[in-house]
């Protein structure tokens, strides 16, 4: 008879638990997103690019954690509602120019007054310290875990 490997409990599984907790998180931002009509990732392109003069759209993929592709779809639908300006860095797309329009700079502002509401909400439901405490373990466990990529030790750890 072959015996099945131990493996964790799902409901103590890493990856998990921050799905869970990112879950969470983001319902309570997405009302208020839908409402000036954005999704997260959008949210996030417009965040990366209020924060900059101007990216390449392989940086903003990075930055904003989305993938290449769905940045690629997400682009003309911006542009075509003049949150955000593409223009032509090289023969490459993937090297275009983006900078945020002065309705998008409009725009991530109406938005970030009502996310720091939110914000101020989730930090007084846990304690602002503890959400800062909780923000720097996170960072750390990704810088941790991406040196041990980078390193070629990624093969080992928890899964779904």
């Amino acid at each position: 008879m072959k015996r099945r490997p131990q493996v964790r409990a799902f409901d103590s599984s890493l990856p998990m638990s921050l799905l869970r907790a990112r879950e969470t998180v983001v319902l309570r931002f997405r009302p208020m997103l839908r409402r000036h009509g954005l999704n997260e990732q959008q949210w996030r392109v417009l965040r990366v690019l209020a924060e900059v003069r101007e990216i390449t759209a392989t940086e903003l993929a990075r930055h904003a954690a989305v993938l290449s592709p769905s940045l690629s779809r997400m682009l003309p639908v911006l542009e075509a509602r003049g949150l955000l300006r593409r223009s032509p860095g090289t023969s490459d797309l993937r090297h275009s120019l983006i900078t945020l329009e002065t309705a998008g700079r409009r725009l991530f502002e109406a938005v970030a007054r009502d996310f720091e509401s939110i914000y101020a909400r989730m930090s007084a439901d846990f304690g602002e310290q503890r959400l800062q405490r909780l923000h720097r373990e996170l960072e750390e466990l990704r810088r941790s875990l991406t040196r041990r990529s980078a390193n070629g030790r990624d093969d080992e750890g928890d899964s779904a």
